[in-house]
């Protein structure tokens, strides 16, 4: 039986576990300290089609990422598990400058063949858009994109874990090599997988490594309002903010990205009340709506602001994914699904190359 330790239970850790879970011959252990997850406190957008980012080694893996989701939850619904953490209701974008709309449009239409689940494309005006987000004001025309979908990160978490059925440990761990394997906890692996984040140079740099990941604060509002908002579409305009409706009246707006404040974990309300400003003109109900709390979480980034992900630098056996930035819940699944494959010595559509962890974490001199 070979012993896998995973440290780090957000996305990509708790993909990599689900999917290492199946395999008979492998005993899962996930270890994760329990606070600041990125995941947790996300509620992702699922729609990377309308990225203009140069860099197509980070497109591809949004579109596959995009992708994953019907793999991932058809696995799911064969075990039995609710894939209630991911609704597929469409995607608004709004432009300050309108003529951008056309050039996004056929930007889309152009990837539509080789991501055909973008689904309907179409410029609306307000009354169109209306009837599938009551009260969306502020704006002459959007586009819209029927495949856009939403995803409750910490839900998502949940399920994976749940279905994995593998041991959690709620703890803050450091990693010893050994001649053998590796120890985390005082007991004995055979591999592990880094899914740390932020913090993944808290446990590499103790071992003589140099890793560029920084933390970036993230933080949003949810509220909760007197529609059953199963079937609105996410909108996001220009700027930070977006207003991500779920089920059952919980509305979230967020989020904010702050790359200068550490690790800190303290709300700003000054920061989201400003927000709030923002969003009122397109969705005046939001001034009426009942917040029900605010979520704090510190995503990874790197400089170059490219993820990466396969083996640490010199550290056989052990594998490592980070700087995934805002679109962690884009990508996090593929990437923990192929730090799975890995481990077993296989191969997914993703090649490692185009993500190499040697650019990021270097042995000091």
């Amino acid at each position: 039986m070979k012993k896998v330790a995973i440290v780090g239970a957000g996305i990509v850790g708790a993909t990599a576990a689900y999917y290492l879970s199946k395999e008979a011959d492998i005993e899962v252990t996930v270890f994760d300290h329990g606070y600041g997850q990125a995941t947790k406190a996300a509620a992702g957008i699922i729609s990377p089609w309308f990225s203009k980012r140069r860099n197509k080694a980070w497109y591809k893996m949004a579109r596959l990422g995009a992708d994953f989701y019907v793999d991932l939850l058809a696995d799911l619904e064969k075990t039995g598990q609710k894939v209630d953490f991911y609704q597929r209701s469409g995607v608004f974008l709004l432009k300050k400058d309108d003529s951008k709309l056309e050039e996004l449009y056929d930007l889309a239409l152009q990837r539509r063949d080789e991501s055909p689940l973008i689904g309907e494309l179409a410029i609306l005006d307000q009354a169109a858009a209306s009837s599938l987000f009551p009260g969306l004001k502020g704006f002459e025309r959007l586009l819209y994109a029927s495949g856009g979908a939403r995803v409750d990160g910490q839900l998502l978490v949940g399920r994976l874990l749940e279905a994995s059925q593998v041991k959690v440990v709620k703890k803050e761990v450091s990693l010893t090599p050994l001649l053998s394997g590796y120890q985390i906890d005082n007991q004995m692996f055979d591999q592990v997988i880094l899914s740390t984040g932020a913090w993944l140079g808290h446990i590499l740099e103790p071992l003589g490594y140099e890793v560029d990941v920084r933390p970036q604060k993230g933080q949003l509002r949810d509220y909760q309002v007197d529609l059953d908002m199963a079937s609105y579409s996410v909108v996001m305009p220009e700027g930070e903010w977006d207003l991500i409706p779920f089920p059952g009246g919980k509305l979230s707006l967020g989020a904010t990205h702050e790359n200068d404040m550490g690790f800190d974990l303290t709300v700003d309300e000054t920061l989201l009340d400003q927000m709030v400003v923002a969003a009122s003109p397109f969705y005046p109900a939001l001034a009426e709506a009942i917040s029900s709390g605010e979520r704090v979480g510190i995503r990874a980034y790197t400089s170059d602001f490219s993820p990466f992900f396969g083996q640490v630098p010199n550290l056989s056996g052990v594998y490592t994914a980070s700087g995934l930035g805002s679109s962690g819940l884009t990508t996090g699944p593929i990437i923990g699904y192929h730090l799975a494959q890995m481990l077993q010595g296989r191969s997914g559509v993703l090649d490692p190359a185009d993500y190499p962890t040697e650019r990021y974490i270097k042995k000091k001199q």
